[in-house]
């Protein structure tokens, strides 16, 4: 969720979110860096299982209000955990070429400043949530003790990954109780929330393939160093979970036929994904990473034509 591509041995365009952010003044940029701003991917797979619990929970006519709510505070949610990250990784991000760059590792924020940035974002985003309704807020804000203390994660659990998945995924429920205003979730929230959660195993495998032999040198865990040359088997697995999730889900809620064929249609497209993946190829793991999110916006697409089928 927290990664930033290398740019060695890349021949492309920068994309809009990069070129606003390199124009950007000095002092801001850092800060804009700090939150990710430039790699808007870990955004989109943060944000978008909520969006399909609102399809869900809306039925035909979502109110577009809590999705824009939603998604300013998605950016800062994860503005925020990225700050805590650097900070707490500063040590081991100084080791990895990667992240060697990172602002407060090249210390251009220092630590103070960094965690009241991350302090402002974390509060600011509560508020923004507060506007949709107290539960939501209260839903996000319960998931910022286990943000925190997702970096220690790599030093003491042997698969951070699943503790990642089980963070993140927050925000299918938070897309519900932006529409309901309850706490109640119904099995087809939890049916979201398993297919994010597999599909977040799915990614971060991926994601951490990247770094296996810094990880490996330097003595913190992995998914990549766990599963190993078994990784793709189990990304097989992560798949199929996911896609059963999102059929249940579909199934509670009565969708019409098209949700399941879009549904068939992302699995595939993972499945596609791990066929192609070089998992010894820094790059190729980066792009595998970034072109999975098209999996999350075929997942909200069938929940939208779902509604009508």
């Amino acid at each position: 969720m927290t990664g930033v591509p290398a740019a060695a041995g890349r021949a492309r365009s920068p994309k809009f979110s990069e070129r606003v952010v390199k124009k950007s003044p000095d002092p801001l940029r850092a800060y804009l860096i700090l939150m990710r701003l430039h790699a808007p991917t870990g955004v989109v797979l943060y944000l978008l299982p909520g969006l399909w619990s609102v399809s869900l929970a809306s039925g035909r006519r979502p109110d577009l209000v809590p999705v824009v709510l939603l998604a300013l505070a998605a950016v800062l949610v994860r503005g925020a955990s990225c700050a805590v990250n650097d900070v707490i990784d500063r040590d081991i991000d100084a080791l990895v070429a990667r992240t060697a760059s990172r602002p407060v590792v090249a210390g251009t924020i220092s630590v103070r400043n960094a965690l009241l940035f991350s302090a402002a974002q974390a509060v600011a985003s509560l508020l923004i949530l507060a506007l949709v309704n107290w539960e939501t807020a209260l839903v996000v804000g319960a998931s910022y003790p286990l943000l925190v203390a997702y970096p220690y994660m790599k030093r003491v659990f042997p698969w951070p990954t699943a503790w990642l998945a089980l963070v993140i995924n927050v925000y299918a429920l938070a897309g519900w109780t932006a529409v309901t205003g309850s706490f109640d979730f119904p099995a087809a929230v939890i049916g979201l929330y398993a297919c994010g959660f597999f599909w977040t195993l799915f990614h971060d495998t991926v994601y951490s393939h990247q770094d296996k032999e810094y990880d490996r040198r330097i003595g913190v865990k992995s998914s990549a160093l766990m599963f190993g040359r078994a990784s793709k088997a189990w990304l097989a697995v992560f798949i199929v979970l996911s896609v059963a999730g999102a059929l249940w889900a579909g199934a509670e809620t009565e969708t019409g036929w098209a949700f399941s064929v879009l549904v068939a249609c992302a699995g595939l497209l993972l499945s596609y994904l791990t066929v192609r993946v070089n998992l010894d190829d820094p790059k190729s793991c980066w792009d595998t990473f970034v072109a999975n999110r098209y999996f999350g916006w075929i997942i909200l697409a069938a929940a939208i034509a779902g509604q009508f089928t």
